[in-house]
């Protein structure tokens, strides 16, 4: 729980991670109340280490969360460990928020950070490795991988053109496929970069001495190999906006305008849970603009309400 007084704020930013405390971050400089509700369950938990953050390559990343944490309460914000179950927007304006631990915050403005879960093929031993060696983001781990045997499990058709990016980090690559779903251009492609494809039905991953060794296809083939990459299905956490009546685009991800305002006035979302590519550095970008903007924002409501409160002032002398 958090104390009485903190139940106001100019900002509540729901989700702490990248997004959310680098915005935390901006807007607590900027001497606004700042409060942070973070569940405590990062996407990208499993990993441990995180890779193409400029100055912070290889770092653990619980490392950087709790070094943001860090700076955001040494400027003043406010982070407690707790879920929004339920935002308000109030006719007045501002928003009322219901945190899972019985808390009610009112807050100005909102910027949601709920990030996304990755939704992996239902195969047997798969999600168990998932950010260990089984992967989805060559530009994160592909280094980490490179010239080792390394397989492609297919989900969907964007699958081959996702294992020639693959290729880049190993000339060791076998892509995973159902019977008869490559075109015969990809399979022309797939065979001009020396990928190799193996056809069938995957029976489970193989884990040796806790490492991944293989793939058992139904009927007994092994196809060894030392890591595996899949295109997850990525599922936006976005229950909190959508409640809100924040549009949606064709793809059913919520749509932003400029540094990730919505379409419902005072309410921006930054990170994953509006763009399923933005990797940490790219999330910490979009939640320091949004922050800004924000700022912005705040301050045009603050001159609007010293105009009112000075001309009221005056007509009553």
């Amino acid at each position: 729980m958090i104390d009485i007084e903190e139940l106001s704020c100019d900002l509540l930013i729901i989700g702490g991670g990248a997004a959310g405390l680098s915005a935390a971050l901006v807007l607590a400089r900027a001497r606004r109340r700042v409060l942070v509700v973070d569940s405590g369950t990062p996407r990208n938990a499993p990993a441990t280490h995180m890779h193409g953050f400029l100055s912070r390559d290889g770092t653990p990343p619980a490392d950087l969360l709790a070094a943001g944490r860090e700076e955001v309460r040494g400027y003043g914000g406010t982070i407690t460990t707790s879920a929004a179950k339920d935002l308000v927007r109030c006719c007045e304006g501002g928003f009322q928020v219901l945190l899972d631990d019985g808390d009610r915050v009112a807050a100005r403005r909102l910027l949601v950070a709920t990030g996304l879960r990755d939704e992996l093929p239902a195969i047997p031993g798969l999600a168990g490795r998932w950010a260990r060696d089984v992967l989805h983001c060559p530009y994160c781990h592909g280094w980490e991988v490179a010239d080792q045997p390394l397989g492609v499990i297919w989900n969907g058709p964007e699958t081959a053109r996702y294992a020639q990016i693959i290729r880049q980090w190993s000339h060791d690559v076998v892509l995973f496929a159902p019977p008869d779903t490559l075109t015969p251009a990809e399979a022309v492609q797939l065979v001009a970069r020396a990928i190799g494809v193996v056809e069938g039905q995957i029976a489970r991953v193989l884990v040796e001495d806790d490492h991944l060794t293989g793939v058992e296809l139904t009927g007994g083939r092994v196809i060894p190999r030392a890591a595996l990459f899949v295109p997850p299905r990525f599922l936006p956490n976005h229950d909190l906006l959508t409640g809100l009546g924040c549009e949606v685009d064709e793809h059913g991800w919520v749509a932003r305008g400029v540094n990730g305002a919505t379409s419902v006035p005072g309410v921006w979302a930054a990170g994953n849970v509006t763009n399923p590519r933005a990797q940490v550095i790219t999330a910490a970008g979009e939640g320091s603009a949004a922050a800004i903007a924000i700022n912005a924002d705040l301050v045009d409501q603050d001159v609007r309400t010293a105009v009112d409160d000075d001309q009221q002032h005056g007509s009553l002398a």
